[in-house]
């Protein structure tokens, strides 16, 4: 009560000022046009030179008095915004004591910069949005299918993250695909004061696959009509948006139109920006009833406990049943039952105003929702076409889309200050972990990474393959960075079989990868090849991590252990599949070696037998892997027995061991602590020999690495004196992990350690 007298005299004290300066403006000006005690006129005939009462000491008092004016006038300006912000701050409804409410003039951190360029102008119904608490949980439900709507949704989700300033609560209604990549993606991501819960949009199939609908959204464009069954039954309220959104403003202002809402309004809409429903398109076009022109279901704002008191459910089936028999099907998906629902209930719908759904398709009146591009607040590509529409403002919109698409979305994990977090139990046990290291330690970056989180978008691309039914099938497992991009192909077409890789990038980078794939007749015709992208943070590769995403997300019974700069040889594919039955690969405990040869000529005509490469090889065109610089790594393959092999051999475990190996689907990870250059496959090859594989060489097979520029690891790994010392120290700290594991079968480790 005591604020909102306060706020009153404050409203008061600015009003009475308001209305006093002009009067003690112009008694000052009526004051100071006199000379002498008569008055001196400011007319422009009066001021000229030939005037007889024009002198030099007149005309700077007339220009003192000019700019004396201008001062004035700006000073007025300046107090009417003052009173009109005063008049936005205005007591609003409030749900607690003690809560604060949300205030469109406060800024968060590092978004303030890049917001001043989107945001600049935002001002419709600034100072006149009723309040929304400060630490009030915002709703949003998305209806989410497939591998290429998971990506619409990450671009859509930040862009309300880099605006918000309240807890967030995302509904994902989503196919088995999406939530496995998005549900992958959030826990990565751990963004604080975000809650994301999903349900499984295959159960809700049966709900509204009776309705024939023409739309590309297939089914699934018919799912927002049964959110009030779907979402909570304790849930009141929620925004819906459609994947291909992207906000220009924070989300708490389309929240606050809630408080708009009067009467048994329950929807609010935007009117649709295109003629459809007018149906003057073309000759015999005939659109489902509307209202007008009728609404876009883009953005709505459901006010479920009120729909589900007016029987929403049956309200829009019975509709849907009584139109089906004279339309037949559906054109426009859930919107043209809306529209159907609303052309009979007209009171039901709130109208948003256009800005908070400007429809980007071919041929809409969307520039009539704004005066300048930097008014609108809500964009929605609504057009098949998407960035490709025709519009007027389009380069600044899709500007503004790709702003957010190669935004870094680790920097969206700011804390919201004031607001508390719920407990993540993941996030926690991180926290303890990173405490218990010692930053004084001089390899404490090393340490460091083993537990940093990175945020992960599985099948970043659409990815569809069914294992053989011989339980034979082998998956091809790599990483890579941005500089080995230009190996996928090559990888493709020497190896038929499913792929997966593990890309470490930058939020900008993928993107360029996605551009680049889509640009790839050869990857566009490859739906068997699974790219998991890792997003990069930290000073080091993480090398095995990125080989443990990769291997985790493998469909097949067995794995081929390979590394992105290696070209299988032709036919590799199937002969392994052969040898995983002669060999017993499924009850055994087996590790098919595959030889590695290098090259370093750029240009290289690919050997297509075992007799070609012998040849190449004797002629120095071709050399066994590392030959040069490291024996050990592959030596104990024995190249001179493979030489005459014809059947499989066995070969017993050395120290810096590191074949390339097919193993089955089971086997261990690698070691998360060897990031960068070194040791990485050493350590996981020592604990496959720990766990009692045997190492069999394939006597057919073989792989020929390319060449290429040095990694940045490697090159640090040759120059950082410190970079060596902690790499010795992680190996020590590995062993004697191994000792504590596997006891004494462990001793030999240490042993040939000290003697290699």
């Amino acid at each position: 009560m005591l604020g909102i007298c306060r706020g009153r005299r404050k409203f008061l004290a600015a009003s009475l000022t308001l209305l006093c300066i002009p009067a003690i403006t112009w008694l000052y000006l009526f004051a100071g046009n006199f000379e002498d005690g008569k008055p001196v006129s400011l007319s422009p005939l009066e001021s000229q030179p030939h005037s007889p009462r024009y002198t030099a000491s007149s005309q700077r008092e007339r220009e003192s008095l000019e700019v004396r004016v201008r001062e004035v006038e700006e000073e007025n300006r300046a107090l009417r915004r003052q009173l009109s912000l005063a008049q936005g701050r205005a007591p609003a409804p409030r749900r607690g004591n003690h809560s604060k409410t949300y205030s469109m003039e406060e800024g968060t951190g590092d978004s303030e910069n890049l917001r001043a360029g989107i945001v600049a102008g935002n001002s419709s119904e600034c100072g006149q949005q009723p309040a929304v608490e400060k630490c009030e949980t915002i709703h949003v439900a998305i209806v989410c299918a497939g591998y290429n709507a998971s990506r619409d949704v990450v671009t859509l989700v930040k862009s309300v993250l880099f605006h918000r300033r309240n807890p967030l609560h995302f509904h994902l209604i989503a196919d088995s695909i999406a939530e496995q990549i998005l549900a992958t993606l959030f826990q990565t991501w751990m963004v604080p004061a975000v809650r994301v819960d999903f349900y499984n949009a295959d159960e809700l199939k049966s709900e509204v696959s009776w309705i024939p609908n023409k739309h590309y959204s297939g089914i699934y464009g018919l799912m927002k009509l049964v959110l009030t069954k779907t979402l909570p039954a304790n849930l009141e309220r929620v925004i819906v948006l459609d994947t291909d959104i992207t906000f220009a403003t924070d989300i708490a202002e389309l929240w606050a139109v809630f408080h708009k809402f009067k009467g048994q309004q329950v929807l609010g809409l935007v009117e649709n920006q295109s003629d459809w429903y007018l149906g003057n398109l073309w000759k015999n076009h005939r659109p489902w009833p509307a209202l007008g022109r009728g609404y876009n279901t883009g953005v709505i704002l459901l006010l479920l406990d009120k729909l589900r008191k007016m029987k929403w459910e049956q309200m829009w089936r019975l509709t849907a049943e009584r139109e089906l028999m004279g339309m037949l099907s559906t054109s426009l998906a859930d919107q043209d039952i809306f529209n159907a629902v609303i052309k009979q209930n007209p009171f039901l719908v709130y109208q948003l105003p256009c800005f908070w759904n400007v429809q980007l398709s071919d041929h809409t009146r969307s520039e009539q929702c704004y005066r300048d591009v930097s008014d609108l607040k809500v964009i929605h590509w609504n057009s098949p076409k998407k960035l490709r529409v025709k519009n007027k403002h389009v380069e600044f919109f899709r500007n503004l889309y790709l702003t957010f698409l190669e935004y870094d979305g680790n920097l969206l994990r700011r804390e919201l200050f004031g607001c508390p977090s719920e407990a993540d139990v993941n996030s926690e046990n991180l926290q303890k972990q990173l405490s218990e290291l010692d930053e004084d330690d001089l390899c404490y970056e090393f340490r460091r990474e083993r537990f940093t989180v990175h945020r992960t978008h599985l099948y970043f691309l659409h990815y569809e393959y069914e294992p053989a039914s011989d339980n034979t099938d082998v998956t091809l497992v790599a990483q890579l960075s941005m500089d080995r991009l230009q190996m996928l192909e090559a990888i493709c077409k020497h190896w038929e079989g499913p792929v997966s890789l593990a890309l470490y990038l930058s939020d900008a980078e993928a993107q360029q990868f996605l551009r680049y794939a889509q640009g790839s007749e050869v990857l566009m015709s490859r739906h068997n090849v699974a790219y998991h992208v890792v997003y990069k943070e930290g000073q080091f590769y993480p090398v095995n991590l990125l080989r443990n995403v990769a291997m985790k997300h493998v469909g097949t019974p067995y794995m081929f252990l390979s590394d992105i700069d290696f070209l299988p040889m032709y036919g590799l594919y199937e002969y392994l599949r052969k040898s995983v039955i002669q060999l017993d690969l499924a009850n055994t405990k087996k590790a098919m070696i595959v030889p590695a040869f290098e090259t370093l000529r750029y240009r290289l005509s690919f050997p297509k037998s075992k007799a070609e490469l012998l040849s190449m090889l004797d002629m120095g065109t071709l050399f066994t892997f590392r030959y040069h610089v490291w024996t050990k790594g592959h030596a104990p393959t024995n190249f001179a027995k493979w030489r005459t092999a014809t059947t499989p051999y066995r070969v017993e475990w050395e120290a810096d061991f590191e074949p390339y190996v097919v193993v089955r689907r089971d086997c261990p990870e690698y070691d998360r602590r060897f990031v960068g250059f070194g040791w990485n496959k050493v350590a996981h090859i020592m604990e496959l020999d720990a766990q009692e594989y045997e190492f069999i060489v394939l006597p057919n097979a073989y792989m020929i690495h390319m060449p290429h520029a040095p990694s940045f690891d490697i090159t640090k790994f040759r120059s950082n004196k410190q970079y060596r010392i902690c790499l010795k120290t992680l190996k020590e700290e590995f062993q004697q992990d191994m000792s504590r594991r596997y006891g004494f079968a462990a001793l030999k480790y240490l042993t040939a350690e000290n003697n290699s």
